[in-house]
C-alpha cells in the first residue's frame, strides 16, 4: 500500500482535505491497490469553531498528530512547524506529502518534505496575486517551486505556472472547493436571521491591521441598507479591540461559522462581501455574485465570468456595486471544473506513485494537462 501524509492547519484546508479524503475512500473501494492517508494537523487554527467542528461536520479522518503550533510571527510559526513536521515525516516515511493552498502550514510541509526527498503534492497550485506584500503569495510561489506534482484549479493557474517555467508535473484538476459545495450544499444550516441581510467576512492583515482601512470599511457597512451578518475571525476581533473601533449597529457580529453554517448563510444572503480567497468562489458556486474587499484577487477567473468585483474598502465603490452584486452571475462555463477535482487528484496521486499509466482519468492531453 502506498501511503501519503496530508498536512492541514487552517480552516480552508480542512474543507479541501475533506473532499480529497472522500475521494481516497472511494478509490479504496474499487478493488485497486489502496491508498493510505494519515492526516497531520499543525494546529495553526486551534479554536473549535475554526477547526474541530469541521472534522465533525465533514467526516474528515482524525489526525494522527496535532502539533499544537499557532500564533506568533510568520517566521516563528513556520520555523516551529519545520522540525515538528520533519520528525513526523521521518518517522512515518510517507510515499508523498499532500498539501493544500497557501498557509504557513503549507509552506512548512513543503520545505520539510522536500529536504527529506519526499515527493510534494500541491493542491491549488498556480493562483497568483502578483503582489509579494501578501504572505500567502510568497507561500504559493515557494511551494509551487519545490512541488513535484502541481494540481492547478484552472487554466489561468496553469498559465501562471508556465510563466514561471513550471510545466513538468502540472495538471489542471479543477477546484476541490466546488466538490465540497456540491457534496454538502443540501446539508447547509440556515442562519437565524429574520430579515434580508448581507454576509460579510474580513480577516486579511492588509485590512484588519490597518485602523484607517477598518474605519472605512465600517462606514461602508453602515451605509448598506441591510443587516450585515459578520462572522468575526479571531484576528479581526483582536484588531477591532486594539484599534478602539465599534461595529455599526446594523452589523450582527457572530462567532466564526462552521462549514455547513457558511453554506447556509451564503445561500440565504442578499449580497456577499469578503476579503477571503475562498468565500467569493463558494458564493459563485451557489449562484451569487460577491464584492471582494481587497485591492486585488488571486482569482481573476471570477472577475472574467462576472462573479465578483474588486472594491477594496472604498465606501463609494461598495455602494456603487451593491445592486450589481445582488444579481445572479450570467451563466457561463465554470472555469474551475465540474466538481470532480477530488477523483482527478486521486488519479494523479496513484499515477505518480506508480499505480496507473495515466494521470487525471479519463484523458490526459499531450501537453500534460488533465482535462477538467
Amino acid at each position: 500500500m502506498k501511503r501519503i501524509c496530508t498536512v492541514v492547519g487552517a480552516r480552508p484546508q480542512l474543507i479541501k482535505a475533506a473532499a480529497v479524503s472522500s475521494a481516497i475512500a472511494h478509490w479504496n473501494e474499487t478493488g485497486m491497490e489502496p491508498l493510505g492517508e494519515e492526516i497531520i494537523h499543525t494546529g495553526q487554527h486551534f479554536d473549535d469553531r475554526m477547526s474541530g467542528v469541521f472534522f465533525r461536520e465533514l467526516g474528515i479522518p482524525v489526525p494522527v498528530a496535532n502539533l499544537g503550533i499557532s500564533g506568533g510571527t510568520h517566521g516563528a510559526m513556520t520555523g516551529a512547524m519545520l522540525p515538528a513536521l520533519e520528525q513526523q515525516f521521518a518517522e512515518r516515511r510517507p510515499d508523498a506529502v499532500l498539501l493544500y493552498g497557501d498557509t504557513n502550514s503549507t509552506l512548512a510541509g513543503a520545505l520539510a518534505a522536500a529536504k527529506l526527498c519526499i515527493p510534494v503534492v500541491h493542491v491549488e497550485a498556480g493562483p497568483r496575486m502578483f503582489d509579494r506584500s501578501h504572505p500567502e503569495e510568497i507561500n504559493r510561489v515557494v511551494v509551487d517551486h519545490v512541488a513535484d506534482l502541481l494540481l492547478a484549479p484552472s487554466e489561468v493557474s496553469r498559465r501562471n505556472l508556465a510563466a514561471e517555467g513550471l510545466v513538468r508535473g502540472v495538471h489542471v484538476v479543477g477546484d476541490v472547493m466546488l466538490d465540497a459545495v456540491r457534496m454538502h450544499a443540501k446539508s447547509a444550516i440556515a442562519p437565524a436571521m429574520d430579515r434580508p441581510f448581507a454576509l460579510c467576512t474580513v480577516h486579511r492583515p492588509q485590512n484588519v491591521d490597518d485602523p484607517l482601512r477598518m474605519a472605512k470599511l465600517m462606514r461602508a457597512l453602515r451605509a448598506i441598507p441591510l443587516a450585515v451578518l459578520l462572522p468575526q475571525h479571531p484576528r479581526t476581533l483582536a484588531a477591532v479591540k486594539a484599534h478602539g473601533l465599534t461595529w455599526p449597529t446594523n452589523v450582527v457580529v457572530v462567532e466564526p461559522l462552521s462549514y455547513l453554517e457558511t453554506l447556509g448563510a451564503l445561500s440565504a444572503a442578499t449580497v456577499v462581501l469578503s476579503d477571503s480567497g475562498g468565500l467569493p468562489k463558494e458564493a459563485y458556486y451557489l449562484g451569487h455574485r460577491s464584492l471582494t474587499l481587497s485591492s486585488e484577487t488571486a482569482w481573476p477567473e471570477l472577475q472574467e465570468c462576472g462573479a465578483t468585483r474588486v472594491v477594496g474598502c472604498d465606501s463609494d465603490a461598495i455602494a456603487g456595486s451593491l445592486d450589481w452584486a445582488c444579481e445572479a452571475p450570467v451563466a457561463s462555463p465554470n472555469p474551475f471544473g465540474d466538481g470532480d477535482a477530488g477523483s482527478k487528484i486521486v488519479a494523479c496521486l496513484v499515477a505518480m506513485l506508480g499505480g496507473a499509466a495515466e494521470c487525471g482519468n479519463p484523458a490526459v492531453p499531450s501537453d500534460g494537462r488533465t482535462s477538467s
